[in-house]
């Protein structure tokens, strides 16, 4: 008992160091995603840690397998290496025993897996797509920023104020360019509205309306002489009313219940998808197990790279067979389960290489005295 839990410590003490540096650099890239968005407008810039908070399950569904094997590696490997499991071996622990004691902290990070995996990943892809459909139904002027340019529609809009007020209903010194995209030549150009101010107004039938006062409107083609130029005291137009849509659309977000006997390939794949990743973590650890095994000569880190590599590829082939059977190259019955299938095989000749090989060299060493 004292040496299962001094051996969970070790593994699970790595495994949150790994884990956390991981989460960390993911989440930095991430960040540095969304703050572009924000930047440009797309996104509000207040929303961002909300959004971080709604991704974050997602991205531990898949760190945590990962933290686990780069915890049992670099764990077992500085025992190995300071001659701690030298010693466990010659007290009867053998590589099956040690696998044993492994499952159970890896039985609880499965747990925690399948957790984020069946129900609070995909809630999180759920709040984080009704949060990006309430920033499409936000207007321009719900994400403008005084003194910053902002482009809209693809870039056929462009958005431009000097100055704001706090409470965003007057603005200053406004400049908007709208892109005309016509069926014929006479409705194409572009349109471009500057004004000293402007404001917003909302009716009481919900209707919004921006008002610009004491400026021009230009319109027509670049390279052409066809254009017209307007002055105006008070210019008003609609504003489109704001639409949040409730539908959820992304398999990541539907909830696992409604996955359950369905039959599209599409929700197959994500049900196998999400049963495959605490399954992940047993057959890893299966891997990390032998893996970890060094020569102290050698040092710690001679086995890291292939077993890095060799989990790459687990987690690369996992994902090419769920986009083969979502577009139906591979049966549903087959689905996911042989990749495992062919990992799993791999983990037991890993386990069980070692104590082949010494046998058959202990044959061929009695088969020598036997001649001699």
């Amino acid at each position: 008992m004292i040496v299962f839990r001094y051996l969970s410590r070790e593994v699970l003490l790595t495994l949150s160091a790994v884990s956390a540096v991981l989460l960390v650099i993911i989440m930095s890239g991430r960040f540095v995603k969304f703050l572009a968005q924000a930047a440009a407008g797309a996104l509000d810039p207040g929303s961002l840690f909300l959004i971080m908070g709604y991704r974050m399950p997602g991205m531990l569904q898949l760190i945590l397998p990962l933290g686990l094997f780069l915890g049992i590696l670099l764990a077992y490997g500085r025992l190995y290496l300071e001659s701690e499991m030298t010693v466990l071996s010659a007290t009867g622990m053998s590589q099956q025993r040690l696998l044993a004691m492994t499952m159970v902290p890896a039985a609880g990070v499965a747990l925690v897996v399948a957790w984020l995996s069946m129900s609070l990943a995909p809630q999180g892809a759920m709040q984080f797509q009704l949060l990006l459909n309430k920033q499409d139904a936000m207007t321009e002027f719900d994400t403008l920023e005084p003194g910053r340019f902002q482009a809209l529609n693809d870039g056929t809009r462009v958005t431009y104020t000097e100055t704001m007020t706090d409470d965003r209903s007057n603005l200053g010194g406004v400049f908007i360019s709208q892109k005309n995209l016509g069926q014929n030549q006479k409705d194409r150009g572009i349109s471009i509205l500057v004004a000293d101010s402007g404001r917003q107004e909302v009716r009481p039938d919900g209707n919004r309306y921006l008002i610009l006062e004491n400026g021009y409107r230009y319109d027509g083609s670049p390279g052409l002489a066809d254009y017209r130029a307007i002055k105006y005291d008070t210019y008003g137009v609609m504003l489109p009313k704001p639409e949040i849509s409730d539908e959820v659309t992304d398999r990541d977000a539907l909830p696992t219940s409604s996955l359950i006997g369905s039959q599209e390939l599409r929700s197959i794949a994500e049900l196998q998808w999400r049963i495959s990743l605490p399954l992940l973590v047993f057959i890893v650890t299966l891997m990390a197990v032998p893996l970890s095994r060094v020569n102290p000569r050698q040092g710690r880190f001679l086995k890291l790279l292939p077993a890095i590599l060799l989990y790459m590829a687990y987690l690369t082939i996992l994902i090419s067979a769920r986009g083969s059977l979502e577009k139906g190259k591979v049966p549903p019955v087959l689905g996911l389960w042989w990749v495992h299938g062919v990992f799993l095989v791999i983990g037991l000749g890993l386990l069980y290489w070692e104590p082949i090989r010494l046998k058959m060299k202990s044959r061929r060493g009695l088969k020598e005295l036997a001649r001699g």
